[in-house]
């Protein structure tokens, strides 16, 4: 049984909880919030018996801790990291990995040098429809491919610290494309990598809130010659938008990870209905099993596996040093207007 450590107690600390109780071989035993009273709220959920610490330092001193779990807030990743690392603890650390490639690549260093296990939670490459599409695509059921599209939006953070660009290292490419440089990853190769890319983004609707982009749109080129297009937005209202479609030679492939067939017309609220459905009456479309939905379960079972079997993930922190420094990239593109290198 692997002793897990959840350091972050608010939306995505919740959704890596809820998953690991589809893990039977994983035990969370410990929890940290930067909020003592989310942490005791936490705490108090059905079900749950973990130990709330005060500090990253003691979750990760706790000897029955094996595995540390990274829910936090861009900023505090490396600093988390480090702290686990120190501690000699496996590490799962949400997306994006880092704010910037620079803080990312320190982040690797850390746990290069300190011989951790490490995994990057990308949930999207294990969500069941796109990993179906990869396997259709492995078989060849679309010949070769050429081209992805990827959507992701839905109408804003959940949370304040996610509108501060500043501090959070960018807006709603960083927040949301991460997922999509992936994905674009994961179908064509990453042995075939991203040399160049194209952006743009501004601040359409939210700038009351924020200085970061809230819409933005990137074109990935491959070294082996494909394109992805990646659209990512922070205004789009009514729920979460999760779509690829996958251009190959001779087929084509399309999931749509938000769609779902639960929906109607309510007069009356009846509660939680799925992430960002910025309503709770009239026309609703819950999704089932949200955590299962978006590869959240499928993920965290893969990463327990891994590390109980010492073996590397699908997806490290290498893979996510990668992903930071395409959006850097991309950040440099929509400032010149121009294609940049990656």
């Amino acid at each position: 049984m692997i002793g897990v450590g959840l350091l972050g107690a608010g939306f995505i600390g919740e959704c890596y909880a809820d998953a690991l109780d589809d893990v039977r071989d994983a035990r969370l035993v410990a929890h940290y919030s930067r909020s003592p009273e989310r942490a005791a709220a936490f705490a108090e959920k059905p079900g749950r018996n973990t130990r709330p610490y005060e500090t990253m330092t003691a979750l990760c001193a706790d000897p029955e801790v094996d595995l540390v779990v990274i829910a936090l807030p861009n900023e505090v990743h490396l600093e988390a990291v480090r702290i686990a690392a120190a501690a000699g603890k496996g590490v799962v650390c949400t997306k994006p990995l880092a704010r910037t490639g620079p803080e990312a690549a320190e982040v690797v260093r850390v746990a290069t040098e300190a011989g951790i296990w490490h995994g990057y939670a990308e949930s999207s490459v294990f969500s069941p429809n796109i990993a179906k599409a990869h396997e259709m695509v492995a078989a060849g059921g679309i010949g070769d491919v050429i081209w992805m599209r990827a959507r992701e939006g839905h109408s804003g953070p959940h949370a304040p610290h996610f509108w501060d660009a500043e501090t959070a290292g960018g807006g709603a490419l960083l927040d949301m494309g991460c997922h999509t440089v992936e994905s674009a990853r994961h179908f064509f190769g990453k042995d075939n990598p991203i040399t160049e890319v194209f952006a743009w983004g501004a601040t359409l609707v939210h700038g009351d809130k924020t200085t970061g982009e809230d819409t933005s749109i990137a074109l990935l080129k491959f070294a082996g010659g494909q394109m992805a297009s990646i659209e990512s937005s922070w205004v789009e209202q009514g729920g979460m938008q999760l779509r690829h479609e996958i251009v190959g030679s001779a087929g084509r492939l399309v999931t749509d990870t938000a769609s779902t067939p639960v929906w109607g017309f309510i007069t009356k609220p009846v509660g939680y209905l799925v992430e960002k459905s910025d309503a709770d009456t009239g026309w609703v479309y819950p999704v089932p099993e949200e955590t299962r939905a978006y590869g959240f379960s499928q993920q965290m079972r893969h990463f327990v596996d891994r590390f109980a079997a010492g073996e590397e993930p699908l997806e490290t922190f290498h893979d996510g040093l990668v992903v930071n420094e395409v959006i850097d990239a991309c950040y440099r593109s929509m400032r010149s207007g121009r294609w940049e290198p990656v």
